[in-house]
């Protein structure tokens, strides 16, 4: 390879690398695991194939993983956060290995007093289940799975049937716009049938939102919302999906065969140059259902 060969094949890797973006995701409470595991993955199967620059890069994204630990309020981002120093810990030299899992050693000692004393301050006082709607109307789909999780208060708040609605119109507003149809011609054939109808025959009728949504999300790109990870082909990069949408896209509905989803492993292809767009998803089938099986075994809390 000569110079200007090999100087290319440095940029192009950084360059890929940057557009990850993984510094900025470990940020994100719900990113946080993905983007350690990325790096783990990277660490253990290409750190010795990367340039120098970007293994310097790589490094100071592994200890900022580490310091933003103790922000992090879930236990998956301390299984994640392990999984990345036993990467280290395979992959890295001695001097800086010793270093990085000195990092992970103090995150971990302080993640356990934030924890603690975070539970202190649950236990003193608990948010109105109004106030907790609110909020969870923000959320992306995967964070609001993750705070169906947390206890029983925040359970029932994120099982609210209108929060459900929220979510099916948002991530399939072709289906939403088909359902309000199908009500408006039922209530035209009744209106040709009856005079006065009373108003409970011509309401909308009750729509279990939340099984709405299973039933659309088991039938409509499965994959693409259980991955957090999409290679876009209109991007041609690794991009994060908000449901089963491109995030550079600025909310913008993405078309069906647009995004493949990408596992870790395709993340460490897709920055050493070996990452193919067009390889088929079929083998990842067995591993979706198992992923759709875990989401919608998480129980709705009822009040006592």
């Amino acid at each position: 390879m000569s110079r200007s060969d090999g100087g290319r094949a440095m940029s192009t890797a950084a360059e890929r690398y940057r557009k990850l973006g993984l510094r900025g995701s470990l940020a994100t409470v719900h990113r946080y695991p993905i983007a350690c595991k990325e790096l783990s993955f990277i660490l253990r199967a290409a750190y010795h194939e990367l340039p120098k620059n970007l293994k310097s890069v790589v490094l100071d994204d592994a200890l900022a993983a580490f310091r933003l630990l103790p922000e992090m309020k879930t236990q998956s981002a301390v299984s994640s956060a392990t999984l990345l120093a036993q990467a280290a810990d395979a992959a890295l030299p001695k001097q800086k290995k010793n270093m990085v899992l000195t990092e992970f050693k103090h995150a971990k000692i302080a993640h356990k007093k934030q924890r603690k004393t975070r539970q202190e301050d649950i236990d003193s006082s608990q948010l109105p289940q109004d106030v907790l709607l609110h909020i969870f109307s923000f959320l992306d789909f995967p964070s609001l799975i993750a705070a169906m999780l947390v206890c029983w208060s925040w359970n029932y708040a994120a099982s609210d049937n209108s929060l459900w609605q929220t979510y099916y119109t948002r991530v399939f507003p072709r289906a939403d716009n088909s359902l309000k149809t199908k009500h408006q011609q039922n209530r035209s054939l009744f209106d040709d049938q009856q005079d006065t109808p009373t108003p409970e025959e011509t309401a909308m009728p009750y729509i279990d939102w939340r099984e709405a949504f299973k039933r659309s999300y088991i039938a409509n790109s499965r994959r693409k919302i259980i991955f957090d990870r999409g290679y876009c082909r209109h991007c041609k990069t690794v991009v994060w999906l908000n449901g089963i949408n491109c995030s550079n896209h600025g909310g913008a509905k993405s078309s069906n065969n647009e995004i493949k989803p990408v596992s870790p492993q395709q993340v460490v292809d897709y920055l050493l140059g070996d990452f193919c767009s067009s390889d088929s998803d079929d083998g990842d089938s067995d591993s979706d259902d198992q992923s759709v099986s875990r989401l919608w075994a998480y129980p709705k809390a009822t009040p006592s």
